[in-house]
This record gives C-alpha cells, structure tokens and sequence, in this order.
C-alpha cells in the first residue's frame, strides 16, 4: 500500500507543522510541543540503544569461545552489567511511552497536548540527567554487579561506581513517575467530545495501565536504590548481614518493582500490536472490552508475583506455592490478548506492510516467551533452572522478541505520520525478517544452553557447549544487522523518502485525521466522535472496510 494510494482527509493545517514551527536549538529545548519532545526522546533512546548493543556484541563475541579469552573476568562482569543498565532502564522502560506514547496519545485522543507540557519537557530534562550520571559512572570503570544490584555485593565487595549509577537510575525513575502522571491525567481530562472510554483506542488503554504500574511501582526501587547508597555511605545494617542486615529483604523490595516492571516494558507493546493486528487486517479488534480490562489487570496482578524470581531464596515453601499459582493466573490476561488478536485475524484482510510482519513476530515470539515463564514459575522446574541461560533465553523472548519488536512495529506505522516521509517498503521487509531470524537464531539456542546447565554471567564455559554459542553468536550477528538496517533507511527517509499523505495506510482513527506531519496544535477543528459508522467513498481515499469499523469523526 503507497503513499499515493490514499488521499488527504484532514483537520490539519496548511500553515505549517509542528518540525516547521521553529528551527533554533532554543525552540526545540524549550519547547512544549509533546511531538517534538516524542522526537528528542527518540534521538536519545536510540543513542542508548546502540550503546547497549555493542556491550551485548562484546558478550557475544567473548562466549565465541569455552575460555575466557577476549575479556578479563572482572571486565566481562562490567560489560554484561552495563549492557543490562542501559537497556532496561534506559532503553526497555521508556521507549514506547516516552516516545510513541508521547507523539501519538494525545493524537489519538483528540487533544491538542498532553494535559502538562512543562511536566513533560521537565521528564526529558530529568531522563538527560540521569542518563548522563549513569554514562559517566559507565566510563569511569562502570559496575560489576549485575544490573539487580543485589546485596550485600552492591554494598560490601563492589568497588565499581554503584553510587553514582544508583543515582543516576534514582533521577531516572522520577522521568518515568511524571510520564505516567501525565498520561493518566490527559487520558482523564482532555479526550474529544464523543470518545468516550470504551471507545478509547488500545494503544491508550494499554498505556493508562502503564502510567497505573509506572506511578505506583518506581517509588519503590527508587527507595530501595536510596537505601543502598545509605548502607554503602555510613553503614546502617538494612541489607548486609554482616552489620544486622537481611540480604533478602532487597531481593524483596528489589522484585516488588522490577516485575512490574517488566509489564511497563511489555504493555506498551501489546497496545501497538492491537493497533496494528486490527488495522492491517480490516477489522475491529475481537473482544475490545476483554483485551482494555485484560491490560489493566497484568497491571494489578503484576504486583502480585514478585516472588517467584525468589524460589530459591529461602523463602517459605507456602509462599512458593503461592506465588508459583499467580505466576499462573498472570498468564491469564495475557493468553486473552493473544487469543483476541487471532481470532481478529481470522478471515480478516490482512495486507503484509512492514508494521504488520513485526506484528505476526511480536505474536510468535512473545508466545514462546509467556511459554518459557510458566516454565519458571513451576517451583520444582526453578530449583533446576534458576540463574541458567533459560532465564536469558525467556527474558529476551518477552522483552526483545516482545517490546522491541512492538517497538520497530510502531515506529514503522506512525513514522509517516510522524516525519511526512514514507521509507522503503522492501528494506523494511527485509529488515524485519532478519530481525525474526536473528532474534531466535540468538536466543533460542540458550533456552537448550540453559537446562543443559550453562550458568548465566559466565565468561568462561564447558567446550561441549560451544556449538550451541556459536549458533547464538551468529545469530547475535544477523539480528546486529536487522537492527541497523531501520537506522539507515528511516534517516534516509527523511530526505529522500516519498511525502506522506494523511492516511498512507487508508485507516480510521484520529491520528489520521491531521496532516503528516500534524500542526503544533493538532487539530485546526476540534474533532467529535460518535458511534454511527460512517462510510467515506472512494474520492475520500479511504477503505471501506477500514471506514466501516470505526466511529464516525465530524467536525
């Protein structure tokens, strides 16, 4: 399907857009535009990203061989540590909301900003600094812990920089607490007259659970970073038992956020996927009302199994149990999604644009994902592979063959929205595939590693177990690959790519109601939205199937 394919609809502008709207250093620094803002967080995710994968290059590369040959011990431990930091907290945990949640929410909504803009642009500055600290720490010699942080190692026997990267995680967290505090008050205050919440897209339902587990979940290792730094500083017994301290008690604390985490990572992700399994398939999503309350569970449930990354703590046998049943129930919401978004492909149809194949990866991927947790959190199955590269395995199934690849999907889908520019359908195919390819080609071969008996963050390991590593690093190499190619070819999209009509995909929607790219302000008309279906003809350019599925936008 082409930008030519579809004709303008808009309640754009013909003055200017938001990249047009000033063109200083000044006017993006201090700008209120949340577009814009979404723009300088995508610029910056993207340089953490590609920080974070070549420390993971440099694992791969060193687990080439049996002997620890490439990288001294000590270094390996701060290059698999390193790797862990930037990417959870600094590339997994915002890039989603802060940047497609920030551009397309309010868009989606049919609001004009998000509800606080200086708190917004507040987010981005507070996300540069604890960005910062934490590079400085990194090249300063970096952390040896592990990216848990766990104790009495992080506030006894590390000599590494673990204040000054606690710290830096500590300013963070604060990016993420008025992030979701924003989004939940414009999901809450600025929707257009008509959208109602069940008519609310599930890119923003999947989000206002997020911002839910965002708000309530980051004080939390906030606190806990805070109290290590109190311990390492002036030696309160609060988590080393050689001063009075419980080691657990930080697993505890640790975990309490660290899974709900995990839901701030992946939620996002399905949100895109609904859009994109529903769009590219030119039908309503099956079971609208079941996937909106499903994401706001895994949101309330996902504080409930922090446990089960604790069964061979030492904690209660009854509390095992217990936690190893909600592991099971947890699983519940999410099977709902992925049953839902089948059943929405069934005699759908279904055009293979890029986002689309991305989509089918998130699906197949995070199903052996979700697959691979119920496996870690059956008690007796733990003993055996706590700490292996099982655990490596199903963690990159849910967070990379889940997040990222949601992530790749939806920048594919609103980058012509986004910059006004259409990029290379072929090389982004191509790009896809290989990132499917590479993705299992990596990972997969771990899950084998891993009951085997491989331990994780090992630099050395059993010649028997090479093979399986050399698979894994090959693969590492394909996916590198898959994963570079977007960066060209959307940069290259930018100055050469054909321009974007409104509605490139002929979809509903009220992002696609502006121009591409939107006016500062989003709308020149307020839209309305009501229930009757509407049916634009084919002067109009869109779909009928895609118009037919959606609520009617009127001025």
């Amino acid at each position: 399907m082409q930008a030519s394919d579809a004709i303008s609809t808009g309640y754009g502008s013909a003055k200017g857009n938001y990249l047009t709207n000033g063109s200083t250093l000044a006017s993006w620094l201090l700008t209120k535009d949340h577009k814009r803002i979404a723009i300088m967080y995508l610029v910056t995710v993207s340089m953490f990203f590609m920080m974070g994968g070549l420390y993971a290059a440099a694992i791969r590369l060193e687990l080439l061989t049996p002997a620890s040959d490439l990288l001294e011990t000590g270094t390996y431990n701060r290059v698999f540590t390193q790797h862990g930091i930037l990417m959870i907290f600094f590339f997994l945990i915002p890039s989603i909301p802060a940047i497609l949640g920030n551009f397309m929410l309010p868009l989606m909504i049919g609001a004009k900003d998000l509800a606080m803009p200086r708190i917004n642009l507040l987010s981005l500055y507070i996300y540069w600094a604890g960005g910062l600290l934490t590079l400085y720490a990194l090249m300063q010699g970096g952390v040896d812990t592990g990216w848990t942080f766990y104790t009495p190692y992080s506030t006894t026997f590390s000599n590494s920089y673990v204040m000054a990267v606690g710290l830096g995680i500590f300013i963070n967290g604060f990016s993420s607490i008025l992030t979701g505090l924003n989004f939940i008050v414009t999901i809450h205050t600025m929707r257009a007259p008509g959208m109602t919440w069940f008519r609310l897209p599930l890119f923003v339902w999947a989000h206002y659970a997020t911002s839910l587990v965002m708000i309530l979940g980051t004080p939390v290792i906030a606190i806990t970073v805070l109290l290590v730094a109190i311990e390492r500083t002036v030696k309160v017994g609060i988590f080393d038992p050689a001063i009075g301290g419980d080691p657990i008690l930080f697993q505890h604390l640790f975990w309490f956020y660290s899974h709900p985490a995990v839901y701030i990572m992946i939620l996002p992700g399905m949100g895109v996927v609904s859009e994109l399994i529903s769009n590219f398939s030119r039908k309503k999503i099956f079971g609208y009302e079941f996937i909106a309350f499903s994401s706001i569970a895994i949101a309330v449930f996902g504080f409930l199994v922090w446990g089960h990354h604790m069964f061979v703590s030492g904690q209660s046998v009854y509390a095992g149990l217990v936690f190893s049943f909600l592991t099971m129930v947890v699983a519940v919401p999410s099977a709902i999604k992925m049953f839902n978004w089948t059943a929405t492909l069934y005699k759908g149809s279904i055009t293979f644009d890029t986002p689309m194949l991305y989509a089918f990866g998130f699906m197949g991927l995070f199903l052996i994902g979700g697959l691979t947790g119920l496996f870690l959190g059956s008690v007796g199955l733990t003993v055996h592979l706590t700490d292996t590269y099982f655990v490596v395995a199903h963690f990159h199934y849910v967070m990379v063959g889940g997040q990222v690849i949601a992530y790749l999907g939806g920048i594919h889908y609103w980058w012509p929205k986004m910059t006004g520019r259409m990029y290379s359908e072929f090389w982004g195919k191509i790009s896809a595939m290989l990132v499917f390819v590479g993705f299992n080609l990596t990972f997969f071969p771990q899950f084998i590693l891993g009951y085997q008996g491989m331990p994780r963050r090992y630099a050395a390991y059993p010649e028997e177990l090479q093979v399986l590593n050399i698979f894994s690093t090959a693969g590492a190499s394909v996916l590198g690959v898959g994963l570079v190619m977007p960066v060209v070819y959307l940069t290259h999209s930018l100055v050469f790519g054909a321009k974007a009509a409104d509605n490139p995909w002929m979809l509903p929607g009220l992002e696609w109601r502006t121009s591409s790219p939107p006016p500062t302000e989003n709308f020149d008309v307020m839209p309305v939205v009501t229930w009757e279906a509407y049916e634009f003809g084919e002067e109009n350019g869109l779909d009928l199937e895609a118009a037919r599925r959606s609520d009617v936008v009127t001025a």
